[in-house]
């Protein structure tokens, strides 16, 4: 074989490495969105705490009031509960707290009760965020993740709506609208 053979064959076999090298890529690239994409899809079936399930019981520590207690879920026995879980972080959280808390009195009257767990690192960014947005209903700090684990939660915000009995009537996963999150409200209200 002569050199210009030669150099022919070589720059033949670096364009098929090239090809070879791109559609691996290409190939790891699609079964990673595959992967991503079957596992959002089945992420509502994959939860720990369903619709009809009874609601784990769980006791944290309630942050950004004076006394800094602790509450149970069991506390609120014979009330309608919404559960949320959120994080200062998450705009969505962020976006539909507002809508928490211009519900939150006129529901309490009627015995349902807001419960916001918040999974942030440090009580100083919740009590910051309480502050802001000026939040009167129980914020608890979820800091190792127990409850967060106990639920199964991925997505921030996720939402469990409760009703006096204990009972998970609905969860939902993602930013919750003014109408949206009441008529939740409206569902569990104790009769």
């Amino acid at each position: 074989m002569n050199k210009i053979e030669k150099a022919k064959q070589t720059k033949k076999n670096k364009k098929r490495n090239r090809l070879i090298f791109r559609s691996s890529i290409l190939i790891i690239l699609f079964a990673a969105l595959l992967f991503a994409v079957v596992s959002n899809l089945t992420a509502e079936e994959d939860a720990v705490v369903n619709i009809g399930d009874q609601a784990p019981n769980f006791q944290l520590k309630q942050v950004a009031t004076n006394n800094e207690t602790a509450m149970k879920l069991s506390d609120l026995e014979g009330k309608g509960v919404m559960l949320n879980f959120w994080a200062t972080y998450c705009e969505p959280c962020e976006r539909e707290m507002p809508y928490m808390e211009q519900l939150y009195p006129e529901y309490k009257e009627k015995g349902v009760e807001i419960v916001a767990v918040s999974v942030d690192a440090t009580e100083i960014v919740i009590d910051n965020f309480v502050d802001q947005y000026n939040l009167s209903f129980p914020i608890l700090h979820d800091k190792k993740s127990q409850v967060l684990d106990a639920y199964g939660i991925r997505p921030l915000p996720t939402t469990y709506f409760i009703d006096e009995n204990g009972v998970v009537v609905e969860r939902v996963l993602g930013e919750l609208t003014l109408e949206r999150l009441e008529g939740y409200l409206k569902q569990i209200e104790p009769k």
